[in-house]
């Protein structure tokens, strides 16, 4: 056999490949045609343009085989980048950004205006529809400041969540793509944790799924290894007894949160892995640790 008969051999070996590969899928893609995926995209990889566009086509293909997916950013890295140029220092504690009114100023122009937007542009290149939106937006995250021994400024928690304008929007085929800000009882903007934001919005829409894309691959046991399935009565154990710790203990919460608000499950994955979501949709054991109910 000569090279081009070679040639042509591997690529007709490859599209079938990939064609085995659709055929294993489409089990999974008729579970979710329909059914509505909160998906939480932040990190430092939203910085990285190909990572964006690897993710913005995910978040088409999702929608194109009839999945409903809403996505909640972070921004955080992007925050501490405009205050640095605008010379506004930024102090935390326990974690959290001290956010006064110069600060939220800021937090509101990049997390609705510049990535936001950019998210939405994205999704419209890579052939989808999507809708920019805030939590301030029809009062969808309506927001209390967030309670503590610290005064944080204008940091807050979801107090109530009204999905009317998600509905809204996914019932016309448009793709929601929500900053996490919330208006308060008292007319300010507050800055929300992205987490958090994406837990709310999952609980009150009653999603098949809450997609936390992280930096890590998932809940790992004491020995490094990942957890891939446990309950809500496991997932506080885990926390009791020190194996979840640090900053995966909000995280893994707002899981539990979600779950026991109406979510169905929740997932906590590495978003860095190449179409992270896709492969934990559409798989058969995905990649991440799978939190439910029972």
């Amino acid at each position: 056999m000569g090279t081009t008969e070679n040639t042509m051999q591997e690529q007709a070996d490859s599209w079938l490949e990939k064609a085995g590969l659709l055929i294993e899928a489409l089990p999974f893609m008729r579970r979710y045609a329909g059914k509505a995926i909160t998906i939480k995209f932040g990190g430092h990889a939203m910085g990285e343009q190909a990572f964006v566009d690897s993710f913005a086509a995910d978040m088409v293909l999702l929608r194109q085989v009839g999945t409903k997916p809403v996505i909640v950013h972070g921004g955080g890295p992007q925050i501490g980048s405009m205050l640095n140029r605008l010379e506004i220092e930024s102090n935390f504690v326990d974690g959290l950004r001290v956010t006064d009114e110069a600060t939220i100023s800021v937090v509101e122009m990049v997390l609705a205006g510049g990535i936001n937007k950019a998210l939405v542009a994205a999704i419209a290149k890579a052939g989808g529809q999507a809708v920019g939106i805030s939590g301030k937006d029809a009062n969808l995250i309506k927001a209390r400041k967030l309670s503590g021994s610290a005064d944080l400024g204008y940091v807050g928690e979801p107090a109530s969540v009204d999905i009317t304008v998600i509905k809204a929007l996914m019932d016309h085929d448009l793709m929601p793509v929500v900053a996490p800000t919330g208006l308060g009882d008292d007319g300010m903007t507050y800055n929300i944790n992205a987490d958090t934001a994406a837990g709310a919005v999952a609980g009150a829409m009653g999603a098949t799924r809450l997609l936390m894309l992280s930096d890590v691959a998932g809940i790992l046991d004491k020995d490094g290894a990942l957890i891939h399935h446990v309950n809500l009565q496991g997932a506080r154990a885990l926390i009791a007894d020190g194996t979840v710790s640090g900053g995966m203990i909000p995280k893994v919460e707002t899981c539990i949160k979600a779950v026991e608000e109406g979510a169905e499950a929740a997932v906590i994955m590495d978003g860095r892995a190449p179409h992270a979501v896709l492969v934990e949709l559409f798989t058969e054991h995905g990649i991440g640790t799978l939190i439910t109910k029972d």
